[in-house]
């Protein structure tokens, strides 16, 4: 029992009521503490260690390794860096170190040791101990997780444990830290009835900044903001701990500097002998967790509504090809005298392309729009705006705007670019109902990881939008990247402009942020990297535009498509231009067509289908019919790489002089 007699100086700290008291808890603690509690002589003789030392190197009976060399038990390849810690903690440093033991039964196993000097019997320094087994850490990454979450659960169970055997505790203040210190991660104290610190640990130093001669005598209330306090719950936490035994809660909690950090709070009631000795109270900063959980929330969030944004899309591409191509055809037959029914048309017209604009939006906030990416050089992008930007805001708005003479170019779609800028300026006009200026800037920066959102580090070029209207607050800022909110009047905003720029900035390698401030102004900020290799857009070719007016071959065409309004639609524009057409609502349909021996001089299909899409069915066609050319009809960026190059692809919702053109360019291939 040589070990318990060096710890019987741990007493001396608390005030209990006689010494027998102390060493029924100094036995208690260290017989129950899960973790191995050993003392070792200078020479490493092992001179005592707690049943779950014997455990962890695979023993039930002290007698067994009484006196043994403790190294004896350290891995080779670690016994020289043992010894060295060892010998320097004799010395009287405290260290903590890790290394392997091999157990009596041969386990081996990775340990952690957070060691003290200690004075023995003998007058001279020896080792004294907490050891636990770590060879979780060296698990798979796939396991970290699950493995930190059960470090938590142990460290929080043995908290408990403390907090409810505290009331047994006398012991020195100076070796109760040994063991209480040795959780940094948390801030542990003890309370008197009324709620006075009357003890601090190292943990509680480091997330709530005060020492302990600051603190001790001082109420625990100090650590709610005034809201709390006003609403009693420093008190109420008290007598809840007292009249169930514990009470838990998370909030915000100050710290001596005042900022704010987000804890969850555990009181306890410690009892001795039924006598109410006071409350232990454990916190844990987790504001980092609370973050990291509310942005994974808003990130799910954000890609379900992408998700259905981009479905909603696509199926609305479909209905309003099957409108604009009636339309269209529609137009063609009505009799040129006919004024007021060619108006009507053309304003159906006019509605379903304004909707047609509306699945652009949408589709940029989901970032499946097709974009056709260039080396684009923003000085030449915003100065060659400018007019259409100018004729936009009207005379009570002025644009200034301040750009470099050379700039390195970036990537990305020029056209969906000046939309994105269009957009961001008439915000800014909208903010300024009364007139104002709007600033158009461009500069290059250098960005460090995560300065700008979640960016990585390098080069980016920076195109500004500001105005001086009337600003957001925090609360409307917050939300205005959120599909569909607008702060415009009913009719007046889709409340996608914003997402569709961010969705944009995103697909393009970069981010949309804003900043506001009420009554001063709003800047809009899309962030770009810099395109350091890009290979320059080839000199356009002069040719012949192909439109549904040249004369074209009559051409026998397999027509796939899964919605049956877009099939029809599809059929009657080709057989308008003079084709045969054949028609298909799947691809396991026009497969079976090919089979049967009818030859197709193209196939026109979907790409988004049910069973198989028009990538697949397209090597398929072409496996039974080599020459075969396809037209490949999409509404959204949806083909896999490298497809792109290989077909020639239409975008939904598309005209006859669209289909006609893709057609002839099919056949050229």
């Amino acid at each position: 029992m040589q070990g318990f007699d060096l710890l019987k100086g741990l007493a001396d700290a608390f005030s209990f009521e006689n010494r027998r008291d102390a060493d029924k808890f100094l036995q208690a603690i260290v017989d129950t503490t899960p973790e191995c509690i050993k003392v070792v002589a200078p020479n490493g003789d092992l001179l005592h260690m707690n049943a779950a030392g014997l455990t962890m190197i695979e023993t039930d009976s002290w007698d067994r390794v009484a006196g043994a060399c403790t190294f004896n038990l350290v891995a080779d390849e670690y016994r020289a860096q043992w010894l060295e810690h060892h010998a320097k903690v004799c010395g009287g440093e405290r260290l903590v170190w890790e290394f392997d033991i091999i157990g009596l039964a041969g386990t081996r196993r990775h340990m952690e040791t957070h060691a003290v000097p200690i004075k023995l019997d003998d007058g001279t320094t020896g080792q004294l101990a907490i050891t636990r087994d770590v060879s979780a850490r060296r698990q798979a990454e796939e396991a970290l997780l699950q493995a930190k979450e059960e470090l938590e659960d142990r460290v929080r169970d043995r908290t408990h444990r403390l907090q409810q055997t505290l009331q047994k505790l006398q012991e020195s203040e100076r070796n109760f830290g040994l063991i209480v210190n040795s959780v940094s991660d948390y801030a542990i104290c003890m309370l008197d009835h009324q709620g006075n610190v009357t003890s601090w640990n190292s943990g509680a130093e480091r997330i709530l900044g005060y020492t302990s001669e600051e603190i001790v005598g001082e109420n625990f209330s100090r650590f709610y903001n005034e809201d709390d306090r006003a609403t009693g719950l420093p008190c109420r936490s008290i007598e809840t701990a007292l009249e169930v035994g514990r009470f838990e809660n998370e909030g915000w909690r100050l710290r001596k500097d005042g900022s704010r950090f987000f804890a969850n709070d555990i009181i306890d009631a410690v009892y001795d002998n039924g006598a109410l000795v006071g409350f232990a109270k454990v916190t844990r900063d987790i504001t980092e967790k609370r973050r990291a959980e509310a942005l994974l929330r808003q990130a799910q969030k954000m890609e379900a509504v992408g998700q259905f944004t981009g479905g909603a899309a696509h199926d609305f591409n479909n209905l309003l090809m099957a409108i604009l191509g009636s339309l269209e055809l529609l137009q063609k037959r009505l009799p040129q005298e006919d004024t007021r029914a060619k108006a009507l048309l053309e304003n159906a017209v006019h509605g379903a392309r304004r909707g047609a604009s509306l699945t652009q939006r949408m589709l940029a906030f989901a970032r499946r729009q097709d974009l056709q990416q260039e080396a684009v050089d923003l000085v030449t992008l915003v100065s060659g705006a400018k007019e259409l930007l100018d004729q936009a805001v009207g005379p009570a708005i002025t644009i200034e705007t301040h750009l470099p003479r050379t700039l390195p170019p970036t990537k990305s779609d020029p056209v969906q670019l000046e939309t994105a800028l269009l957009n961001l300026v008439v915000n800014a006009r909208d903010a300024m109902p009364n007139g104002g200026t709007v600033e158009i800037s461009v500069h290059l920066a250098t960005l460090a990881l995560h300065e700008v959102d979640h960016l990585p580090a390098g080069d980016y070029l920076c195109l500004s939008v500001r105005d001086n209207g009337e600003g957001m607050d925090e609360t409307t800022l917050s939300r205005v990247m959120e599909p569909f909110f607008t702060t415009k009047g009913v009719g007046k905003g889709t409340g996608l402009g914003l997402p569709m720029v961010d969705g944009l900035a995103a697909q393009s390698g970069g981010k949309l942020r804003l900043l506001s401030i009420p009554g001063t102004g709003t800047t809009a900020e899309i962030w770009l990297p810099v395109a350091r290799e890009y290979a320059p857009s080839p000199a356009p070719v002069p040719s012949v535009e192909l439109t549904q007016e040249l004369p074209q071959p009559a051409l026998t065409i397999l027509a796939v498509d899964d919605d049956a309004l877009v099939l029809m639609n599809t059929a009657a524009m080709l057989e308008d231009l003079g084709h045969r057409v054949l028609e298909a609502s799947s691809g396991q349909q026009a497969l079976r067509i090919l089979e049967n021996g009818e030859r197709v001089d193209l196939l026109v299909t979907d790409q988004a289908m049910p069973g198989m899409t028009g990538v697949e069915l397209a090597k398929l066609a072409k496996a039974l019919q080599p020459n075969l050319s396809v037209v490949l009809a999409t509404g959204y960026a949806e083909l896999p790489a490298g497809e792109e190059t290989s077909l020639q692809k239409l975008s939904k919702p598309f005209m006859q002089a669209e289909l006609a053109t893709a057609v002839s360019k099919a056949l050229q291939l």
